[in-house]
């Protein structure tokens, strides 16, 4: 057959038709379709498991490189203990034994005193009190007697003897009591501190003391304060100048404080050689640090004694880890 067939048409003419070209069948080229698209998903699965391996690989590097640094960085030091008191935020003295006692120990007898198992009770006195009975005193539940021997002045700073000291120890000693003295500092530097040391050495040179001789350096709420404006350094050294002086006569020294002078005044850490004798008027002694001596009221009552007296106990057979004093 040529290219064209002969196809007759009702007129008898002949009309040229192209012959039938090859055919693809239609599920056929679905198929290829399907194979396009199956490559097409395989290849973007690699692609993104290629991506995650990448990222994978990157992230562990990164760890490793962060570890590295790290172990290279100095390491910070722990932070050091503190303690509260009042609005202060202050560092704990490791070098000071802390505070052992059982609070619940401290318990009120029938007649009214704070005591601590068989911790003796004792009174601290001075001119204050005006006359007082000895005898009196001893037949009660006291067993020791603190008293003033003298003061510096506050404005001027003269140093005087107490004007009942000498009636107040013969009294005490006579009585049957064990006696300790304390001297009111007003010093400004170490060397006052050491007069007033020698000022007490000298008068009770004479007296038989079983109990400490004692720095009571305390602030005064007064303008014309000598001591305002002297700092815990020159505080603390004038409480040691004034506590070698007291030992090295042979006598066992101590240092008087309230709360606010044990924690923001004295720098304990450089005065462990010597006892502490604490002023905190509680229930029970909260201060952190350890102490030997505490008195723990200004308003007690003793029979001997017209109005108040400071009651006082001597722990110092209790006192874990302190200098008794």
């Amino acid at each position: 057959m040529t290219e064209f067939d002969q196809l007759e048409i009702g007129t008898g003419e002949t009309t040229p038709q192209r012959a039938p070209s090859a055919r693809i069948p239609a599920h056929g080229r679905r198929g290829e379709r399907l194979a396009i698209i199956a490559i097409f998903v395989s290849l973007a699965a690699f692609a993104v498991s290629c991506t995650a391996l990448v990222l994978q690989l990157r992230a562990t590097a990164e760890t490793e490189a962060e570890l590295e640094t790290a172990e290279e960085l100095p390491q910070a030091e722990p932070e050091a203990p503190t303690l509260q008191y009042r609005n202060h935020i202050l560092p704990i003295l490791e070098e000071v034994p802390v505070n052992a006692f059982d609070a619940a120990a401290f318990q009120k007898d029938e007649n009214g005193y704070i005591r601590y198992q068989d911790a003796p009770l004792g009174i601290d006195v001075s001119s204050y009190q005006g006359e007082i009975d000895w005898k009196q005193v001893a037949a009660s539940d006291v067993r020791f007697a603190m008293i003033r021997l003298g003061l510096r002045g506050y404005t001027k700073g003269g140093i005087m003897t107490d004007a009942t000291f000498e009636k107040n120890i013969r009294g005490a000693l006579d009585a049957g009591l064990d006696v300790g003295v304390y001297f009111f500092s007003q010093a400004i530097n170490a060397a006052e501190a050491e007069e007033e040391a020698d000022y007490v050495l000298e008068r009770i040179k004479d007296y038989r003391l079983t109990y400490p001789v004692v720095f009571d350096w305390e602030s005064v709420n007064d303008a014309s304060a000598r001591t305002n404006g002297v700092s815990s350094d020159e505080v603390t050294r004038c409480a040691a100048a004034f506590c070698n002086q007291i030992a090295a006569a042979g006598y066992t020294p101590m240092i008087y404080f309230n709360m606010d002078q044990g924690y923001l005044a004295y720098r304990l850490d450089e005065l462990t050689d010597y006892g502490f004798w604490l002023a905190e008027y509680h229930e029970s002694p909260g201060f952190y640090y350890t102490f030997a001596f505490w008195q723990y009221t200004h308003q007690g009552q003793v029979p001997g004694i017209d109005g108040a007296v400071d009651l006082d106990l001597d722990l110092r057979a209790y006192a874990a880890g302190g200098k008794s004093g």
